[in-house]
């Protein structure tokens, strides 16, 4: 933990800077962008029924948006106001009236025609709900009814037939760190969170490289670095406030990089409506783009790296920081056997990229005195996920780019509470205050007072799976309690999570809204409870931000859901139903009592207990984690470590697909176009040359499929590596394989290899089997 503390918020400069513009053409007229005047609008219109209420949450809460942690309109980077289009698209979950009861209740049928878009602008959730096995529609039921059946239903089942979930939606620390301690209370360590469809790698690398799981720097440390790399990750679309960062850190000189297979025209350039001269003419964000081909990262990693050995062969020190690698690592001589070994030819194939364009920025790298790599799911969602994140932390170690400032490593989060959800237990490896170790299991049993299930839970991708085990198996899921969430949509192979939800007996969905995955019917019983937004909890909320501030959100005066209640009220009120014998274990009154609880669970938490009014924030871990190279691992250094290059699985003329994220909070769909290239959500991305060999026209319609499923859509020509596709999430998960799982993390592969071909080709063969046995041929050439 560091000892420096965090000195923000800073101001921006007030003169315009004509060098980083985009076009001088006034608002980008012309110009594929956001057009965010309009969109504030829509939103003001879409709130028009309760605008004072809106108005307090924007000024007085913090964001449910993303991780930035911006609180009213403020954060702890730059001084002025900061609000994005992501923060007002999701104002309207916050402030809609109930679903009116003649749609709540009406055929379950018509409830399906509904998609999750239209599901949502629908409204919030009333009062507890009930469908059992057969019946047509919702039935009403009190909350003594509904926790009193989820009660007896989980007293009759193993606890192991047990499974939790929490989404990151607005959810606060309290909430995750009473849902950790209900699982455990209850006897299951099933219990899981949105981070492991994002950044569970992230934790699990940096955790064994560097002995921490979170961003070891600030924002801050952006606005003057002299490097800024931002690896598989889109900040300008998925955390806008970002850009304004940006902005500072091109006003100070530095160079800002982007890693991605798509030349991402957010990351190119940016209008961020807050800076007049940016508003008015753009900002040119990014210096250069490195387009690697999907999954190539640990190839161009060790390309880097093995230049910078040939470097060192030349002149030893001009590529590798030897004060701080002797003093601050393990496992150099191994790494640098490792990389000297790798091969140019190969590490040029499977990155994409050639020798040179890995040789230039190595030296980028090593004539930089300080740099900061920010990452998100481009790296995390791979089945190398764990091993991505350790390459990024050994660039990092080779450098010296550890601990001070201007420097660091941060897996950027975008959604506003998913940092702390680990962090409070909600994970099945670890409890507060650490991993799921006998010490910690101990020591947290002290602080519970009662005995902690020894077992290994189940990440969430797995609890689902096991629903399709025979009915005697120990692990059958039976009951599957989810805090939001919608796994048909989240993912991949929608029409096998749709099986398994379908084969769990009971399935609890607490949350503010319907969506898709609320509608599919259970074994025995659906039950739904209204669940509070973080704004309407009484007593408050905090939430971690990425760079691991704690911010107190206060209760908001406000119109209320008839009977929503606290997620944290609600999982006290079932404990003491499940065990009433033991009750006062779990006996929470208000949300200061488990602020206090958690300062003592987690010591890294302490100075949450005294969080309880608006502009209340505090860091944990100070400024920099790692400060002077010293790691909080055994022996306090960090640890170098030889990463194999991954088998990529791409057979010669097929194609190899990821997924992106469009105008979306999520799998919250705002807009069918996406703003930054005016692609619709069916449009595949494909390099033109790629099209034209395969006299593909733009606009034409193609199928992309593999042994997995079909996606029909139209090419769209983009600046994408050579082979490599790109497709809208959730759209897009047809074609990714089920059951595949990062061995570290658990984090689903989001990847696939893929054919191409016309439509009307592919139609016209369809009869003749044709595609079957391409599909066959591709299963022999990757199985």
């Amino acid at each position: 933990m560091g000892k420096t503390k965090h000195q923000g918020p800073i101001k921006l400069p007030i003169t315009p800077a004509p060098k980083h513009w985009v076009s001088p053409v006034p608002f980008g007229l012309g110009k594929v962008k956001p057009k965010h005047i309009r969109d504030t609008l829509k939103v003001v219109w879409d709130n028009r029924d309760n605008l004072p209420y809106a108005a307090r949450i924007l000024t007085q809460g913090v964001c449910d948006g993303c991780a930035l942690g911006v609180a009213g309109l403020h954060d702890q980077t730059l001084t002025g106001p900061h609000l994005c289009t992501t923060r007002l698209n999701v104002l309207r979950l916050n402030t809609m009236p109930a679903i009116k009861e003649e749609i709540l209740h009406s055929d379950i049928e018509d409830l399906r025609k509904y998609n999750s878009t239209e599901l949502r602008k629908l409204g919030r959730i009333p009062y507890p709900l009930s469908r059992k096995k057969g019946e047509r529609t919702f039935t009403r039921i009190t909350w003594d009814e509904a926790l009193n059946r989820i009660a007896k239903k989980i007293k009759s089942i193993d606890p192991k037939q047990l499974a939790f979930y929490l989404t990151s939606r607005g959810i606060t620390n309290e909430v995750y760190y009473t849902a950790a301690k209900l699982a455990r209370f209850l006897g299951t360590n099933n219990i899981d969170n949105a981070s492991r469809i994002c950044h569970s790698p992230s934790k699990t690398a940096l955790k064994r490289s560097l002995g921490i799981g979170a961003s070891s720097c600030n924002y801050m440390d952006w606005i003057g670095t002299d490097v800024l790399v931002f690896w598989g990750s889109v900040a300008a679309n998925n955390q806008p406030v970002s850009t304004k960062y940006m902005y500072a850190a091109k006003r100070k000189g530095t160079k800002i990089i982007v890693i991605n297979p798509y030349r991402e025209p957010a990351m190119d350039g940016y209008w961020v409506p807050s800076i007049p001269d940016s508003a008015l003419f753009g900002t040119k964000i990014a210096d250069d783009f490195y387009q690697v081909n999907i999954g190539g990262d640990i190839a161009f990693m060790n390309g880097v790296m093995k230049q910078w050995f040939e470097m060192e062969e030349k002149e030893k020190g001009s590529a590798i920081d030897y004060n701080f690698v002797e003093a601050h690592t393990n496992g150099f001589n191994q790494l640098q056997e490792h990389v000297k070994k790798q091969d140019w030819d190969i590490l040029e194939k499977s990155s994409g990229l050639t020798k040179e364009r890995m040789a230039e920025f190595a030296e980028l790298l090593a004539s930089a005195k300080s740099a900061v790599f920010v990452w998100s799911m481009g790296l995390t969602q791979h089945r190398f996920g764990t091993d991505n994140i350790s390459q990024v932390a050994n660039l990092a170690m080779l450098r010296g780019f550890i601990g001070r400032e201007h420097c660091g490593v941060m897996p950027i989060r975008g959604h506003s509470g998913v940092q702390g959800s680990g962090e409070m237990g909600a994970d099945p490896f670890v409890l507060p205050g650490g991993d799921f170790q006998e010490d910690n299991i101990a020591r947290m049993e002290q602080i519970w007072g009662f005995e902690i299930p020894r077992w290994q839970g189940d990440i969430v991708g797995v609890s689902i799976e096991n629903a399709m085990l025979p009915n005697d198996h120990e692990r059958k899921l039976k009951v599957f309690y989810t805090s939001g969430g919608n796994f048909l949509e989240t993912m991949p192979d929608p029409n096998f999570i749709k099986e398994c939800l379908e084969n769990v007996e009971l399935r609890v969905h607490q949350d503010i809204i319907f969506n898709t995955s609320t509608l599919v019917d259970a074994k025995e019983e659906v039950i739904v409870l209204p669940a509070m937004t973080r704004y309407e909890q009484p007593g408050g909320g905090t939430s971690t931000s990425t760079e691991r501030m704690v911010y107190f959100s206060p209760e908001i005066k406000g119109p209320r859901i008839e009977e929503a209640r606290s997620e944290w009220e609600i999982y006290v009120d079932l404990a003491a139903r499940v065990k009433p014998e033991a009750k006062e274990l779990m006996n929470f009154t208000d949300a200061s009592q488990i602020r206090k609880e958690i300062a003592i669970a987690n010591p890294n938490y302490d100075g949450i207990q005294y969080l309880n009014k608006k502009g209340d924030v505090f860091q944990w871990g100070g400024a920099w984690l790692c400060e002077d190279g010293i790691c909080p691992t055994e022996d306090g250094r960090g640890n170098l470590l030889a990463i194999e290059l991954p088998e990529l699985r791409k057979p010669e003329g097929h194609f190899y697909v990821t997924t992106r994220r469009g105008k979306q909070f999520n799998s919250m769909i705002y807009d069918e176009t996406d703003a930054f290239n005016n692609a619709d959500r069916y449009d595949v991305l494909i390099n033109e040359e790629d099209a034209k060999e395969l006299n593909i026209a733009e606009g034409e319609a193609i199928v992309v499929y593999n042994k997995f499923g079909y996606f029909h859509g139209r090419a769209k020509y983009a600046e994408t590596q050579r082979s490599n596709l790109l497709v809208f999430w959730p759209e897009g998960n047809v074609l990714i394989p089920k059951g595949v799982y990062e061995k570290y993390a658990g984090i689903p592969e989001y990847n696939a290899a893929v054919i191409v071909e016309k439509a009307e080709s592919f139609h016209a063969h369809k009869d003749t089997k044709y595609v079957e046995k391409r599909i066959e041929d591709l299963e022999v050439e990757i199985g």
